[in-house]
C-alpha cells in the first residue's frame, strides 16, 4: 500500500480542518447517511428561498410568522450539526452512530418547538408548562452541544458562563457589584426559549430572515467560477509588480470578500493559490500566511456584506443599511490600500523584483485612481440603471418590469456570448505563473458581476430589505448556474447541449447543499449568541461591565477604550464573525457610549458598534486562538503562532482605526458631504500610508528612529488635526441651562444641542454626562421643539433646570435620560480657525523626511555602482 506524499498529507489535513470550521468532516460510506446529508441541506436552502420569496403570500401555502420560521430555521441547523460534524477527533467520520441520530432528531424537535406548537406556547405566555419548561432545557443544552461540534468550545464556553451567571448570580461569595437577585428555572427558560428576548431573538432573525440567503449566493457565486475569476483577474492585474503574488492576494481577498462571510474560508478560497505563490518569489512561510490572513479578515471588514454584520447593525443601531455601508466604506478602503503599501514595503525591504519595477508613489497613485475609476463606474451603472427602470416604469406601465427582465436576459446573453471567445479559466495554481493579459481575463467573467450589481442596485437604489435582494440576487445566480455552461457551449459551437444543461443542475445542486452547510455553524452561533444577549437583558450584566471598565480604566477615557478592545478582542476569540459582533457589541457597546459620555465624548451609536466589531474580528488574528491563522499556517506549512503574531503585526493599522473614527467621525462619513468625503479619504489615506511606513521602518529607504517617529506624528496629525486644535482654543462655548429653551429656538434644521446632565441611575449610581437632543424641524418655540423632536420637558425650581417628563420610546428615553436629572449645562460649538490648517505642518515633517531619505537614497545607490 503506497504511503501519502507530505503535500498530500498536508492537503489532506488542509481539507480536514476547513471542514470542521466550516462545512463539517464527517463523510458517511453507507448511501442512507450520504443521501440524507445531500438533500437534508438542500432542502433547507429550498426552504429559505421559498419564504423569503412571494410565492407563500401568493398561494397562500407555508405562511408562517417570524418565531415559526425561525424555529423551522434553528431546527435545520440542529439537525445537521449533530449528523454532520463528529462529537470528537475520535469520533466516526464514515458513518453517522444511531444515538447521534437520536440525539440529533431530539435536538431539531427542540428547535422546532414554537414552530408546530406556537399557539400552546403564545396561549400560555408568561405560565409556561412542565413540558415547554422541559423542551426548553433540552432545546438549550442540545444547542449549545450543536455550536460546539460546529465551531468548538470557545462560544459554548461564553454561553455556559452567562448562564451560570443567569442562576447563582446572587451567590454570596461574588463582589456585591456584581451580584443580582438570580433567576428560577421557569424563568430562566421561558425568557431564553419561549421568548424573543433569547435564542429566538433578533441574532436568529437576521440569521434566516438573510444571512442565509446571503451565505447562499456566496455559495453559488463560486460555484459558478467567481472567486477563481477574480484571484485570476487579481493576478494578471499584480503578479508582475515586485512582490506581485502577495499584492494580489490582498486585492483577490477583497473580491472574495464580497462573496464570503468567513475570514476562515477567505483564506482557505484564495490562500490555497496565493500562499505557495508569495514563498515562490521570496516571502517567508510566516510571512506568505500573515498577509493572506490579514487581506482575508479586511474582507470581513469591508462593505456591502461586511460577514453579514451589515445587516445585524442596521437592526441593532437603527438605521439604513445604505448608512452603514456609507460608514464602513472608508476604513476598509484606506485599510485594504496600506496592506498593499506594507506588502511593497516587504518586498522592498527582502531585495525581492518584479518583471515590472513601477514606482510605489506612481503604483499608489494609479490604485487610487483605480478605486475611484471603479466607485465612479460602479455608481454610474447603478445610476443608469435607476434612470433606465423609471423610464421603462413611465412607457410601459405595468407591463414594465417584462421590458427590464428581457433587457437583463439579453445583457447577461451578450456578457456570456463575449466571454465564449476565450476559454474557460483553469483552476490550478500551476496555471497562476502563465495568465493571459488582464483584458483577456476580465471579458471571461463580465456576467458574474451582473448579479453582484443587482443585489447592489435593489439594496441602494431601489431600498429593497435586504432578504428581498438577496433573495432576486440568488435566483439571478440559479440562473448563470443553469444557463452559462449550455449558452457558452451554443456560442463555441460544440454541441452535447444536454450534457451542459445536467452539468448546470449538477452545480446547482452542490451550490445549494455547499450554501446550507456553510450555514450550520452559523445558525447554531446565532442561536447561542442570543442565550448570551437573553443573559444580559435578564441580568443587568451590561451595567456591571461598564462598571468593571470603569474602574479598570480609573475614568480615564483612553485607558477605557483600550480596556474596551481588549475584551472584545476576548471575546471574539474563536467565535464566527456574526456571533463575534452580536456578543461584543451587546456586552461592549453600551459601555463605550456610557462611560464616553461621562468623559465628554458623544460618540454616534454606528462609530460605537463599528469600534468593537473591528475588535472582535481582529480575535480571528490574534494568538492563542486566531483560527484564521492557523488555517493560513496549514497552507504556508509555517508556525501557527509566528504566522498570527505577524499577521497582528500587518493588522494594526486595522486596530488603529476604530481609536480613530470614535475621535474623528469623518472617517465615517457621519454628517459628510460628497466632495468632504473624497477630501476625507485622501487625507485618511495618506495618513494611514504614513503609518505603514513608519511601522514597518521604511519610506523611501530603510528609516532611522527619529524618521519613523516623525512620520508616525504626521500620520496622528492628519488623522486627528482637532487634538491639537483643543489645545490652543476650547472646543465648546458653555452656556447656562437657563438658556435651553432660547438655544433650542435659535439651533437650525435638523441641529443638536449638546447638553450636560447630573442625576442618579436606577440603580441609585451618580451620573454625571452628557447627551446630544434633537431638535428636530425649525420652530419658533424651543421647548415644543424639545417635545417633539427629543421627547424631553424640564422645568425650573428656582432658577434650577430639571427633566420633568420624558416620551417613552423617544430619543431622551432611549439616551438613558431619567426623571429629575438636572440640566447643569449647555455646551455650544466655538467659533475657531478650520483644524484642517493642522494638515501643513504635517506635510512638512513628511516632506523633510522625504527628502533627508531621498539624499540617502541616491548617495548609496552612487556607493554601489562605484
Amino acid at each position: 500500500m503506497s504511503e501519502k506524499s507530505p503535500e498530500a498529507a498536508t492537503d489532506s489535513a488542509l481539507e480536514d480542518f476547513v471542514a470542521d470550521a466550516d462545512t463539517g468532516g464527517r463523510v458517511p460510506r453507507d448511501a442512507f447517511g450520504r443521501t440524507v446529508l445531500w438533500f437534508l441541506p438542500m432542502a433547507w436552502s429550498i426552504y429559505q428561498l421559498w419564504i423569503a420569496s412571494p410565492l407563500p403570500f401568493a398561494l397562500g401555502i407555508g405562511v408562517w410568522n417570524d418565531t415559526q420560521t425561525r424555529a423551522i430555521h434553528l431546527g435545520f441547523a440542529v439537525l445537521l450539526a449533530f449528523l454532520a460534524f463528529p462529537a470528537f477527533r475520535s469520533s466516526p467520520r464514515t458513518r453517522i452512530p444511531m444515538l447521534t441520530w437520536a440525539i440529533a432528531l431530539v435536538g431539531a424537535a427542540a428547535a422546532s418547538y414554537q414552530w408546530y406548537n406556537y399557539a400552546g406556547v403564545a396561549a400560555r405566555s408568561g405560565i409556561p408548562s412542565t413540558l415547554d419548561i422541559t423542551v426548553s432545557v433540552a432545546g438549550l443544552v442540545l444547542l449549545m452541544e450543536a455550536a460546539r461540534r460546529s465551531l468548538g468550545f470557545p462560544l459554548m464556553g461564553v454561553a455556559l458562563f452567562f448562564l451560570a451567571y443567569v442562576f447563582f448570580g446572587s451567590w454570596s461569595g461574588l463582589p456585591e457589584v456584581i451580584q443580582w437577585k438570580g433567576a428560577s428555572l421557569s424563568k430562566a427558560m421561558s425568557h431564553m426559549w419561549l421568548t424573543t428576548e433569547g435564542v429566538f431573538g433578533v441574532a436568529l432573525g437576521v440569521s434566516s430572515g438573510f444571512v442565509f440567503l446571503f451565505v447562499l449566493f456566496g455559495a453559488l457565486l463560486n460555484q459558478a467560477g467567481a472567486g477563481n475569476y477574480f484571484l485570476k483577474l487579481a493576478f494578471a492585474a499584480l503578479g508582475h509588480l515586485r512582490g506581485g503574488p502577495a499584492k494580489a492576494a490582498v486585492i483577490a481577498s477583497a473580491a472574495t470578500g464580497l462573496i464570503s462571510g468567513s475570514s476562515i474560508a477567505n483564506v482557505v478560497t484564495t490562500g490555497t493559490f496565493t500562499i505557495p505563490l508569495m514563498k515562490k518569489v521570496g516571502f517567508p512561510s510566516h510571512k506568505a500566511g500573515a498577509v493572506e490572513v490579514s487581506s482575508s479578515i479586511n474582507g470581513v471588514l469591508t462593505p456591502p456584506v461586511m460577514g453579514a454584520v451589515a445587516f445585524l447593525m442596521t437592526e441593532y443601531v437603527g438605521i439604513s443599511y445604505v448608512e452603514v455601508v456609507k460608514s464602513a466604506i472608508v476604513p476598509a478602503a484606506i485599510s485594504y490600500i496600506a496592506l498593499v503599501y506594507i506588502v511593497h514595503l516587504e518586498a522592498l525591504k527582502m531585495g525581492m523584483t518584479g518583471s515590472s519595477r513601477m514606482n510605489p508613489v506612481k503604483f499608489m497613485l494609479g490604485a487610487i485612481f483605480l478605486i475611484a475609476i471603479s466607485i465612479v463606474i460602479g455608481g454610474g451603472t447603478l445610476w443608469l440603471c435607476g434612470l433606465s427602470v423609471e423610464g421603462a416604469r413611465a412607457v410601459f406601465g405595468a407591463a414594465s418590469i417584462w421590458v427590464i427582465l428581457g433587457a437583463v436576459a439579453l445583457a447577461y446573453v451578450a456578457a456570456v456570448r463575449f466571454a465564449a471567445k476565450g476559454p474557460d479559466l483553469p483552476m490550478d495554481v500551476e496555471s497562476m505563473t502563465h495568465l493571459p493579459p488582464a483584458r483577456e481575463i476580465f471579458k471571461t467573467g463580465i456576467h458574474y458581476l451582473m448579479p453582484i450589481l443587482l443585489l447592489m442596485y435593489l439594496l441602494m437604489i431601489e431600498r429593497k430589505s435586504p432578504g428581498l435582494s438577496a433573495f432576486w440576487s440568488t435566483m439571478f445566480m440559479l440562473m448563470i448556474l443553469l444557463t452559462q455552461n449550455p449558452l457558452k457551449a451554443f456560442f463555441r459551437r460544440e454541441g452535447d447541449m444536454l450534457r451542459h444543461l445536467r452539468e448546470g443542475l449538477s452545480d446547482i445542486a452542490h451550490g445549494l447543499v455547499i450554501g446550507a452547510r456553510n450555514m450550520i455553524g452559523l445558525a447554531a452561533a446565532m442561536g447561542v449568541a442570543g442565550i448570551i444577549v437573553g443573559a444580559v437583558t435578564l441580568t443587568g450584566i451590561g451595567q456591571v461591565m461598564a462598571e468593571f471598565v470603569e474602574f479598570l480604566s480609573g475614568g480615564n477615557l483612553l485607558a477605557m477604550l483600550f480596556f474596551v478592545a481588549l475584551i472584545s478582542i476576548i471575546l471574539g476569540m474563536g467565535l464566527p464573525t456574526t456571533a463575534n459582533y452580536i456578543v461584543v457589541s451587546s456586552l461592549m457597546a453600551g459601555v463605550v457610549v456610557e462611560l464616553g459620555a461621562q468623559s465628554g465624548l458623544i460618540v454616534p451609536l454606528i462609530a460605537v458598534h463599528m469600534f468593537v466589531f473591528y475588535f472582535g474580528i481582529m480575535a480571528d488574528v490574534t494568538p492563542p486562538v486566531g483560527l484564521a491563522s492557523f488555517a493560513a499556517a496549514a497552507i504556508s506549512k509555517g508556525d501557527p503562532l509566528r504566522t498570527g503574531f505577524q499577521a497582528f503585526f500587518y493588522s494594526i493599522r486595522t486596530a488603529l482605526l476604530p481609536f480613530l473614527f470614535i475621535f474623528n467621525t469623518d472617517l465615517l462619513l457621519i454628517d459628510v458631504g460628497p466632495v468632504q468625503a473624497v477630501f476625507v479619504f485622501i487625507v485618511a489615506l495618506i495618513a494611514m500610508l504614513l503609518f505603514a511606513a513608519g511601522t514597518m521602518n521604511y519610506f523611501m529607504v530603510k528609516s532611522r528612529l527619529w524618521e519613523s517617529a516623525i512620520l508616525l506624528l504626521a500620520a496622528f496629525i492628519l488623522f486627528r488635526p482637532g487634538y491639537f486644535l483643543n489645545q490652543i482654543a476650547p472646543e465648546f462655548e458653555v452656556r447656562a441651562a437657563a438658556e435651553i429653551y432660547t438655544l433650542a429656538e435659535q439651533g437650525g434644521e435638523g441641529a443638536t444641542l449638546r447638553v450636560r446632565f447630573v442625576g442618579e441611575s436606577l440603580m441609585g449610581d451618580p451620573v454625571d454626562a452628557r447627551y446630544l437632543l434633537p431638535l428636530g424641524p425649525s420652530g419658533p418655540d424651543g421647548a415644543d421643539r424639545l417635545a417633539r423632536a427629543a421627547g424631553i420637558e424640564f422645568r425650573d425650581e428656582d432658577g434650577t433646570i430639571y427633566v420633568d417628563n420624558l416620551n417613552f420610546g423617544g430619543p431622551a428615553e432611549q439616551l438613558g435620560i431619567d426623571f429629575d436629572w438636572e440640566l447643569v449645562e449647555i455646551d455650544l460649538a466655538a467659533e475657531r480657525m478650520p483644524k484642517e490648517l493642522f494638515y501643513l505642518p504635517a506635510l512638512i515633517l513628511v516632506g523633510g523626511v522625504f527628502m533627508v531619505q531621498m539624499r540617502r537614497k541616491r548617495r548609496d545607490e552612487k556607493e554601489a555602482l562605484a
